[in-house]
């Protein structure tokens, strides 16, 4: 007799926990202002990306997998709702056992007619019928906070996009820094242009605040197939190293802070996704080449590009590129770690 009393406090624990879990996992993904780390939702994308990632590469062009790729974040942030009420249903079929409710049948029945309305009405006891209607609210109160964060969500993406299409415009189809760095000395913009930078910052804190908050912001594909917020972050941030490091001209401050927040918030994106991810390059062995991103033949082009376009550079060309390599060191690891993780188009930094 022991153990069967045992056996349903155990099974109500049970059940309360996977309750709790499900209401915990709501709450910190779309209602704290924080960046948090949900397991069941970590599991939820993670099972979607495979089928995904399966799919994708077995396509031989960008285009195509960009094409699949696009439905990865949509499908998954409705999948989510799916999941959480599954286990919420999970959760109070083993309550309603455990409050004396014996046929498990009838426990799925009283769960699912909860879950989907507004509560049981054949039920056995008042606490299975008090559960029960905890559980229609539960429902209703999960598929809400979807719907009322959709907005949300398209909001950031929209801003997002709105600086990634303004820049293909200065940039070119390409998207180089040198490209870019043409347009500034063309717009007369080179050396001040306080706007620009403080727009381009305020863009880069608030990507940190959303694609850690929220996630599978970071999964949600540009319009176009060759656009990305992670080339647009990379074109930004080699245009800043590149103009610190190699251009002859005095120091912006509002550029430079552009750069340290471009930096933070790449790297805190991409440590959100992989506490290992760092924002810095590896070490390499002695006995081993280091490993050059990019390689200096690229950096000398796009020197000589700027040249061509007439502006001032520093004349030590070796030492222009330690320094615009050191400034790459901070962000290039974290760059290339999101690039992958998002499935980005080719990075062009330099052309």
């Amino acid at each position: 007799m022991f153990g069967f009393y045992l056996l349903h406090v155990l099974a109500f624990v049970a059940g309360g926990f996977l309750v709790v879990m499900v209401i915990l996992a709501a709450v910190r993904s779309f209602v704290m202002p924080r960046n948090e780390s949900v397991l069941i939702n970590n599991w939820t994308f993670m099972a979607i990306r495979f089928v995904f990632n399966q799919l994708a590469t077995k396509q031989k062009t960008y285009a195509k997998r960009d094409r699949i790729m696009a439905l990865y974040a949509p499908l998954s942030l409705v999948s989510l709702p799916i999941v959480w009420l599954a286990v919420a249903s999970f959760g109070y079929i083993l309550i309603f056992w455990a409050l004396g409710e014996e046929d498990w049948l009838q426990c799925y029945r009283l769960s699912s007619s909860a879950l989907l309305t507004l509560g049981a009405e054949n039920a056995e006891s008042i606490w299975i019928s008090a559960f029960s209607y905890s559980e229609a609210g539960l429902g209703l109160l999960l598929m809400t906070l979807l719907i009322s964060y959709l907005p949300t969500i398209y909001q950031a993406f929209s801003r997002r996009e709105l600086v990634v299409a303004r820049l293909e415009l200065r940039a070119g189809v390409n998207r180089s820094a040198p490209d870019l760095i043409g347009w500034l000395n063309r717009s007369g913009s080179l050396q001040d242009d306080r706007e620009q930078w403080e727009r381009w910052e305020e863009w880069f804190v608030e990507i940190e605040e959303s694609h850690t908050s929220l996630p599978i912001l970071s999964f949600f594909r540009s319009p176009q197939p060759g656009r990305s917020w992670v080339t647009a972050a990379s074109i930004i941030l080699d245009t800043a190293a590149l103009i610190i490091s190699t251009i002859d001209q005095p120091a912006d401050p509002h550029m430079q802070l552009c750069f340290k927040a471009g930096c933070l918030s790449i790297s805190r994106v991409s440590r959100f996704f992989d506490e290992s991810a760092d924002a810095k390059a590896p070490d390499v062995p002695e006995d081993e080449e280091p490993i050059e991103h990019p390689d200096r033949a690229s950096f000398f082009t796009a020197y000589e590009q700027l040249s061509n376009l007439g502006l001032a550079l520093k004349p030590d060309r070796e030492q222009a590129w330690q320094h615009y390599h050191e400034l790459r060191e901070r962000y290039v690891a974290a760059i290339d770690y999101l690039a992958k993780l998002t499935m980005s188009p080719d990075l062009k930094s330099l052309g």
